[in-house]
């Protein structure tokens, strides 16, 4: 390894919340500028409805059509911050050349089934077909984006992640306001998200580090395998508590009700990206480290992802006409949506950190109870969710058992010693 890489991931460890602090201050610049394009979008796509229909594919299918690949760089990331962790660099630089070979082939049957599953969906959520051949080509691009950056994040490489999103951030506000300018459409909005992927080129001045040669040492093995099980859990339910309420909007609101439920969404959903970074930063050391020095660091950064999140939906209520002028959205109806949005998110941030604390302590009977949460939530929006007036309490109510239930579970877990493990695990 070079001495960059090794000064970046070497020691997961070391410095965890100044890492996390970091990574999270340049990640709300970047969020920053992300709510600037939605202002963008919000003022240039006038026709009713157009913004509701870009912001949901961008929001909702494209992540749909990439849960393969993720469930993948969630299993890889756990697997090279293990090796990481033991400064073992002979036994790493194999690693990160089989997992390199082992993602590439799941990236690839990923976008095979990105193009077989496009027509379906776009028929049963009501999408055009020009904008869902745009969000498949940038679905495809961005599969093949993540395949670096998944071994960057087991390399804890996160000041580095936090530059790429920043630069993408730019390139998507610059190409994004001129281009929706001079044809403002669904499919030109979606098109700005694709041109902000350049951003990853950046990774090439790393070439070296991630293009190391030597022995493959292949992942695979029992354990390997149940680890992709539970990351599977732990991906779809991120995915249903996350976007499983655009899902409901865009195919059972009105262009009217749907462009005031995505400029309240937006401003909501907001809350957990902004504080997101603290969870990889956690994820990664929890990964790597179970000792009791380290589940203390790890339990401070939980607490400051849980005030950081509380904070930020106080701030938003209270600011909730000024965001939504911002965004060009402000109707009364949106301002009533945001007590009830910020409310949900809340506990979707929360469920989102104990179900990833639970993946990265290999704790496979809670993963699995998350994602089962997550589909019986999807499942009821679905189901009842089909005006605004009902999908609000609805979302409030699921998440708030779902996070009960579950927060019980992960006590429980705490109380049963699984945290301690040996300071030096030995790698699965």
């Amino acid at each position: 390894m070079s001495s960059s890489s090794s000064t970046d991931g070497r020691k997961p460890g070391d410095g965890l919340l100044k890492s996390g602090l970091i990574f999270s201050a340049i990640s709300f610049l970047t969020n920053a500028g992300n709510l600037a394009f939605q202002a963008v979008l919000g003022r240039h796509l006038t026709t009713s409805g157009d913004y509701a229909q870009a912001n949901s594919a961008l929001n909702a299918i494209m992540p749909l059509l990439a849960l393969l690949p993720a469930v993948a760089a969630f299993a890889v990331t756990h697997y090279i911050a293990h090796f990481n962790a033991l400064n073992d660099h002979a036994r790493l630089q194999g690693l990160l050349v089989g997992c390199r070979k082992f993602l590439f082939h799941l990236t690839l049957s990923g976008s095979l089934l990105a193009m077989v599953v496009i027509i379906p969906l776009g028929h049963f959520f009501h999408y055009n077909g020009s904008l869902m051949l745009v969000t498949l080509a940038c679905t495809l691009l961005g599969l093949w984006a993540s395949l670096a950056t998944a071994l960057c994040q087991g390399l804890a490489w996160f000041k580095r992640l936090a530059l790429i999103g920043f630069i993408g951030m730019i390139l998507r506000f610059t190409f994004g306001w001129f281009i929706t300018l001079k044809w403002p459409s669904q499919e030109t909005a979606v098109l700005a998200s694709a041109f902000a992927l350049l951003a990853n080129l950046i990774l090439l001045f790393w070439r070296k580090d991630l293009s190391l040669r030597g022995e493959p040492v292949s992942p695979w093995n029992r354990e390997f395998v149940f680890y992709l099980i539970v990351s599977a859990a732990y991906v779809v339910g991120n995915y249903c508590f996350t976007v499983g309420d655009v899902l409901a909007m865009q195919r059972y609101f009105s262009n009217a009700d749907s462009d005031a439920y995505t400029g309240a969404e937006r401003l909501a959903a907001g809350l957990p990206a902004a504080v997101a970074p603290l969870l990889a930063v956690l994820f990664t050391n929890r990964s790597t480290e179970h000792t009791r020095n380290a589940l203390q660091n790890q339990l401070k950064l939980l607490g400051l992802y849980f005030v950081s999140l509380v904070f930020g939906a106080v701030c938003l209520y209270a600011l909730r006409v000024i965001c939504l002028k911002i965004l060009g959205k402000y109707t009364p109806e949106a301002a009533g949506m945001i007590g009830p949005l910020a409310m949900t998110m809340i506990f979707v941030g929360l469920l989102q950190a104990l179900g990833l604390w639970a993946l990265a302590s290999r704790w496979s009977k809670m993963a699995l109870f998350y994602g089962a949460l997550g589909l019986g939530y999807l499942a009821v929006l679905l189901a009842i969710g089909k005006t605004p007036a009902v999908l609000l309490p609805t979302m409030n109510l699921v998440t708030g058992a779902a996070f009960a239930a579950l927060f019980i579970v992960w006590l429980n877990a705490m109380r049963r010693g699984k945290t301690r493990t040996p300071a030096n695990p030995t790698p699965p």
